[in-house]
């Protein structure tokens, strides 16, 4: 069979599309990399065109996923690194860190009782990010983010590195959540479909704002209630579901690829990247927020206000204050002690 090949025009567009050298070198490091999180978010960054070395850690096992996420041919070059004695060697150059180091939730756990270890790992990492890559972006997904990313504002403050537009929670397993619920129960394209999740990322501090969702649907307030319910309740249901063998690892994963992916498209340039996160904010009187954010060449471009609230969204951003600032507030005194 004749295969006619393209015109020069067309394969100069290819070539355009493909060339490496029209998108920036990028260094993204995944700290947690040999983990359930860790593993298949490891995969999904190698799969992205933005990236173009990666950068795999874990205390251990990280050879072994290094090795094989490096078959796949894909434009970034994979490194693993184990151990603490090569932290700083993993860290070194990087426009992007990504933290799903820890343990995971299960069964009876709240995300507090990960608390105690979840936050040592993440201080010691931040100290690490702090001396090795400062000017860094830095995307959270060890839990609880509601205390982790007040951890590491509060070390990168010691060290005199911080700077509030580089550090963010990940929230977008919620916002990925939302958008499956709502479209499900309103027969909707999924892809087609936005919702903003704002306040923060436990329980009830996660507040989808269905009345801002579009394309918008009309659902019934029993039905809002009970997404926003599922909403907050989704890691659970997914802790459940797996029995003791473990939590939201393979959508997470998906979830913070994607931020990562908006996080990379900011810092190249590219207008308009809006992404829910966990930030320090002051469109609340607490210190940090998540609502949506325009990210660009700095990180956060701008914190987007919450705009228009429904009475059932208005009750629940009251109720969720109490328990978002009692987070963050352990966050910090961990951080200091």
């Amino acid at each position: 069979m004749l295969v006619r090949s393209a015109s020069p025009v067309k394969q100069g567009l290819l070539r355009r599309g493909f060339a490496s050298e029209s998108v920036p070198d990028r260094k993204v490091v995944i700290l947690g990399a040999a983990g359930g999180i860790g593993q298949p978010l490891s995969l999904l960054m190698k799969l992205n065109p933005l990236v173009s070395s990666l950068s795999l850690y874990d205390i251990a096992n990280t050879p072994g996923v290094a090795a094989d996420v490096g078959h796949i041919n894909t434009r970034s070059q994979v490194s693993g690194y184990m151990g603490d004695d090569n932290l700083g060697k993993a860290l070194e150059g990087a426009d992007l860190v990504i933290i799903p180091a820890g343990v995971p939730r299960k069964p009876g756990m709240t995300r507090d009782d990960l608390f105690n270890i979840n936050a040592g790992i993440v201080k010691n990492l931040s100290i690490a990010i702090a001396k090795y890559c400062p000017q860094a972006l830095v995307n959270m997904i060890s839990n609880p983010v509601n205390s982790t990313v007040p951890i590491a504002a509060e070390i990168f403050k010691k060290a005199g590195t911080y700077d509030e537009k580089k550090l963010f929670g990940v929230t977008t397993l919620d916002v990925v959540r939302a958008k499956t619920f709502y479209a499900g129960k309103s027969n909707l394209n999924v892809a087609e479909v936005n919702v903003p999740v704002v306040g923060g990322h436990a329980g009830i501090t996660i507040l989808p704002l269905f009345s801002q969702a579009s394309p918008q649907a009309n659902l019934s307030d029993d039905l809002i209630k009970a997404l926003t319910k599922r909403t907050q309740d989704g890691g659970t249901e997914v802790v459940e579901a797996k029995a003791g063998k473990g939590s939201a690892t393979l959508s997470m994963a998906y979830a913070g690829a994607l931020f990562a992916d908006g996080c990379l498209k900011g810092l190249n340039g590219v207008p308009d990247v809006v992404e829910c996160s966990f930030v320090q904010s002051t469109i609340t009187e607490l210190p940090f927020f998540a609502s949506k954010v325009r990210l660009g060449k700095n990180g956060v471009e701008e914190v987007l206000d919450l705009g228009p609230l429904s009475d059932f969204e208005k009750e629940g951003l009251e109720a969720l204050k109490a328990e978002l600032k009692s987070s963050i507030e352990k966050g910090i005194k961990f951080a200091n002690q």
